[in-house]
């Protein structure tokens, strides 16, 4: 079995049964076959799987990412709100990326925890990603309309943690559309 299919059934087993619930190395390989002592070879322990999981997790969204950003076709604002059209469409099939991260900085609260600074790494990354393009817009005060945008993104992915509702991505993109608006509209003139 590959690394990678090893991971991305771990990152399967933890966003169905969650992190707390998952406790160990034989819970996270789950069907895949392999025994503890195989993954330990890779894997000293649960915590070492998990890490892995979500790097590669991580990984998987920054590459997303930069083909969104580098995506001639999309306009800045469709390029905002394209997470919540693959978050929508994960979600209906029972899948949550991004999720974990959340639920990561709650599990693992220490600031120096790996864990939990692969986690806060991702929120900033998506910060990032959301910033250069409203830099692109030239809209006033693109630092707070990044905060507002993360803000909903990140209370999606919370609520989507206990709900797992896919029309809680529907009203997080609407909030998102409404925020855009409100600043594009204060860009133009329309609000002052």
């Amino acid at each position: 079995m590959q690394r990678e299919q090893i991971l991305e059934h771990a990152l399967n087993v933890l966003e169905q049964s969650g992190l707390a619930a998952t406790t160990s190395l034989t819970q996270l390989a789950g069907a895949t076959g392999l025994e503890a002592e195989q993954l330990t070879r890779f894997w000293p322990d649960r915590d070492a799987l998990l890490y892995d999981a979500l790097r590669y997790h991580g990984q998987q969204i920054d590459s997303w990412r930069r083909q969104v950003q580098l995506d001639e076709h999309l306009s800045a604002e469709q390029k905002l709100l394209a997470r919540y059209e693959v978050l929508s469409e994960h979600v209906s099939k029972g899948r949550f990326p991004g999720c974990l991260f959340i639920a990561a900085c709650s599990f693992y609260p220490q600031p120096d925890q790996p864990v939990h600074q692969l986690a806060e790494q991702q929120k900033r990354s998506s910060w990032q990603f959301t910033h250069e393009i409203l830099v692109d817009l030239a809209l006033d005060n693109p630092s707070m309309v990044a905060d507002q945008m993360e803000l909903i993104l990140e209370g999606c992915l919370s609520k989507l943690l206990v709900k797992r509702n896919v029309q809680d991505v529907a009203t997080a993109r609407r909030l998102a559309e409404d925020v855009l608006g409100i600043a594009l509209c204060r860009k133009n003139g329309a609000l002052a």
